[in-house]
């Protein structure tokens, strides 16, 4: 149960870093220039961790891992990070998250596409995946387009956003809608392919300290670039002791630097899809913090697309589950007893009834 926990861990320290993003945006800062911030800080702290953790291990770091690691940082890091915030300023924090739900069945399919997935529809454990996967995308529709009646559970009266309720816009047009849209989209496949080359990287480089300091210094190249040339303003680079700072440094340190560490192993261990699944749980986390924090209310569209996103994680890892003892009770087996072949000291009445 150990990859289960952690990518619920990483959901939750995901959460708390869109909460600081959204603190953070209200008090004027420029997002882009905050994942550049926050991908360089990661690989401050990530590089004396991956030394001191693997430099016994001394991981041989080939033109392969470095191409691997460019892909990552670019589609994990600096290009997703950058697509989402930009469609986030095109239309709402809430169209975005409902189409980052789409990164599950994105995975999905381009797993089984590169090979790395078994579809096996026509077994139990298969079709529980599918209906979990499904579901669990379901349920965040269904939490993030249903209201239905307010419910109050509590209310503790606490809104960091006050200060911007009332000079926080958002652009409304068709236009910009479209575009967001496609952003959207765009971040969700950057995000399965992160997956899938991540996956990729872990067969031949099972270093996960090293893997993601080299995935954060690529992103951090990248998205140090992209911010040069589209924000000229020195003064906006400046940092001061605000929200911004806080986001930056639990951005780097939590979110791209740990949280990365974790994905990583739980690739490892149980595949891109299976860390794609716990997606969904991020809006769960984000509508209780929303509650506790910004004073958003509970709806009852909230409790019960909870409720699925629950049902399909646990369909999923029950499928995964079986899956897994199917394959070691397979191995568990004599070679010649898979193959059909015959044993030692077998009758031939034996012989027969094993064919």
């Amino acid at each position: 149960m150990k990859a289960p926990l952690m990518m619920v861990a990483v959901q939750i320290a995901l959460a708390g870093a869109n909460v600081l993003s959204k603190l953070a945006a209200s008090d004027g800062m420029n997002l882009m220039l905050a994942v550049a911030y926050s991908l360089t800080i990661a690989t401050g702290v990530m590089g004396p961790i991956a030394f001191f953790l693997e430099r016994k291990k001394k991981p041989k770091i080939t033109w392969t891992v470095l191409v691997q690691a460019f892909f990552c940082g670019l589609f994990g890091a600096s290009m997703f990070q950058n697509l989402y915030l930009a469609s986030l300023s095109l239309t709402s924090a809430t169209y975005v998250s409902a189409m980052a739900n789409l990164v599950p069945a994105v995975t999905f399919v381009l797993a089984i596409s590169f090979g790395l997935e078994k579809a096996r529809l026509r077994t139990v454990a298969g079709k529980a995946k599918a209906a979990g996967t499904l579901m669990g995308i379901g349920g965040a529709m269904l939490l993030t387009f249903y209201k239905g009646v307010e419910v109050n559970l509590w209310s503790t009266h606490v809104n960091l956003l006050h200060h911007a309720a009332a000079t926080q816009q958002r652009p409304e047009g068709s236009s910009n809608r479209l575009l967001g849209s496609l952003l959207a989209v765009a971040s969700c496949f950057c995000c399965a392919l992160w997956f899938i080359v991540q996956a990729k990287m872990s067969e031949g480089f099972p270093y996960h300290y090293t893997s993601t300091m080299l995935m954060c210094f690529m992103g951090s190249i990248q998205a140090v670039a992209y911010a040069l040339c589209r924000e000229r303003d020195w003064s906006q680079w400046k940092l001061g002791w605000n929200i911004g700072l806080l986001t930056v440094l639990y951005s780097g340190i939590v979110a791209s630097g740990l949280c990365n560490v974790l994905v990583a192993w739980c690739v490892r261990m149980r595949g891109p899809v299976f860390v794609s699944v716990f997606n969904p749980l991020m809006l769960v986390t984000v509508a209780l913090a929303g509650s506790f924090l910004l004073d958003e209310k509970l709806h009852l569209g909230s409790i019960l697309g909870s409720g699925l996103i629950v049902l399909g994680l646990y369909g999923v890892l029950w499928g995964q589950r079986k899956e897994m003892e199917g394959v070691v009770d397979q191995s568990m087996l004599p070679s010649s007893s898979r193959s059909g072949e015959s044993l030692p000291g077998d009758s031939d009445s034996e012989r027969m009834n094993r064919h």
